[in-house]
């Protein structure tokens, strides 16, 4: 890793600032490398450069759908080459398990340039409609300029690629901020964007804190905003934006509900289970960490939930055996473990974990824990944990279900469980959230992805992805 060099400008470039950032092992504390903090004058030489590239004449947004697919498509083809390395590099600094990685880190930011890639090439750019009272009007679909592009760690190339993929496609440039935990892994993907042949400026990449994307958020040069983040910081992006009537889609957090139906097979779909609410130790947004059990089965499910969460393999993130690695950071394994504490106070009964593992003395791990008897309004049922923390409150008929999952400030994700999918379904469409899985949960490529209430504004991923990075203009002729 170079601490003294940034991708800017399709070349790296001298930081302009003196502030570093150091990355550990979250396994183990180890150090990993450094890259350079950036500071408000890398913003500004970005940004400076996404705007050139955006502007010319001949520039990156001047290019047919067609040429932009195929450097998308070599870029996929770069990041492909590179998919093992970044995994890898991923899971050392999040403690993502290195199985999770692989399937998401390694894969998705290729599949998701390939699909928009074709999304692109197969849409339209200009629409004649027949108009009312008369006339006719051309409407067009044009790039909606510079976009600041800022992830946060837990999937951090994947949500790269929800803004990147769709952004380029729509003929934008992009400045991107990684999130200070997880910034080795932008190193790899700086390289594939050179080797795929972009115009300079298309990517830029400058890591960097709070205030870093504080300063770019607002930046006069940028011209649309797309935040993943926490629920307090995407309110603190939205209302810089309001200020300036700037475009933003913000994903945020989540605190999402798993309805188990009386009617579930839950043994017949145990690892769809343990995906849906343990994966990535339960540093996902949409994770259904709040299990909803109806009264007649509650025993029967706090069982399944404590033996899932009791036998889960907790070890290191490289170790192709481990099925919970640590936390992100100590300071994030401290927040975490304040959450348990606070479950004990409230009252909620502790099945298993609810501590650090034995053995495990170095890196920011926490035990799987699951709370039964958790009353939904106390504070682990209705906040964001963002770790292996699962709670169980019980519910008396659908109605009741419906309500208690939908009794959140979050509305992101959820899941039914159910052997009737066709009533699950119906359950599905009373929830107060963005999406729902019905006996498993996975973001769709192909579909919109976002939140409610306090989870977000706007959608990624499908066709409506690609829309967010879009403006329109009508020629209207009497």
């Amino acid at each position: 890793m170079d601490p003294n060099h940034l991708f800017i400008g399709g070349r790296w470039v001298q930081t302009s600032g003196d502030r570093v950032i150091n990355v550990a092992s979250a396994s183990t504390g180890d150090h990993l490398g450094a890259v350079p903090d950036g500071s408000q004058g890398d913003i500004d030489r970005a940004v400076g450069a996404a705007r050139a590239a955006f502007d010319a004449p001949t520039g990156w947004a001047s290019w047919g759908p067609e040429r932009r697919a195929a450097a998308m498509l070599r870029l996929a083809d770069a990041l492909d080459a590179r998919k093992e390395a970044t995994s890898a590099a991923v899971s050392a600094q999040n403690g993502m398990p290195i199985t999770v990685a692989r399937s998401f880190e390694g894969v998705v930011p290729s599949a998701l340039l390939r699909y928009y890639a074709g999304l692109a090439d197969s849409t339209a750019s200009e629409e004649l409609r027949t108009g009312l009272p008369r006339g006719t009007t051309l409407v067009r679909r044009e790039p909606a300029g510079v976009v600041a592009a800022i992830m946060t760690w837990n999937f951090p190339q994947t949500i790269a690629f929800f803004k990147v993929a769709p952004a380029l496609a729509a003929g934008c440039a992009a400045v991107l901020k990684p999130a200070p935990e997880t910034v080795l892994d932008s190193v790899l993907l700086a390289g594939a964007v050179k080797e795929a042949g972009f115009p300079d400026g298309v990517i830029n990449i400058v890591p960097g804190g709070r205030d870093t994307g504080a300063y770019l958020v607002p930046h006069p040069g940028v011209d649309k905003v797309s935040f993943t983040g926490s629920t307090r910081a995407g309110r603190q992006v939205a209302a810089a934006c309001a200020e300036l009537l700037r475009p933003v889609t913000l994903e945020l957090g989540g605190g999402s509900a798993a309805v188990v139906l009386d009617d579930a097979d839950l043994a017949a779909h145990a690892e769809q289970f343990f995906l849906a609410s343990l994966l990535n130790n339960g540093q996902a947004c949409y994770a259904s960490a709040r299990i909803l059990a109806p009264r007649s089965r509650y025993r029967e499910v706090v069982e399944f939930c404590t033996a899932m969460a009791r036998d889960a393999v907790v070890g290191d993130a490289l170790d192709p055996g481990t099925r919970i690695g640590p936390l992100v950071s100590e300071r994030h394994r401290e927040r975490v473990l304040g959450y348990i504490k606070t479950g004990r106070n409230e009252g909620a009964r502790l099945t298993t974990g609810g501590g650090r593992p034995r053995g495990l003395d170095r890196g920011w791990f926490v035990e799987p824990t699951v709370f039964a008897d958790v009353d939904n309004a106390s504070t682990i049922a209705q906040e964001e944990i963002f770790g292996p923390v699962l709670t169980v409150t019980p519910y008396d008929g659908e109605d009741e279900a419906v309500r208690l999952a939908s009794d959140s400030p979050y509305g992101l994700a959820g899941t039914v469980w159910t052997t009737d999918l066709d009533h699950g379904a119906q359950v599905a469409r009373r929830l107060r959230t963005g999406t729902i899985g019905l006996n498993g949960y996975l973001p769709d490529l192909t579909s919109p992805y976002g939140g409610r209430k306090a989870s977000g504004l706007g959608s990624e991923l499908g066709p409506e992805g690609l829309h967010a990075y879009q403006q329109f203009q009508s020629i209207y002729h009497p």
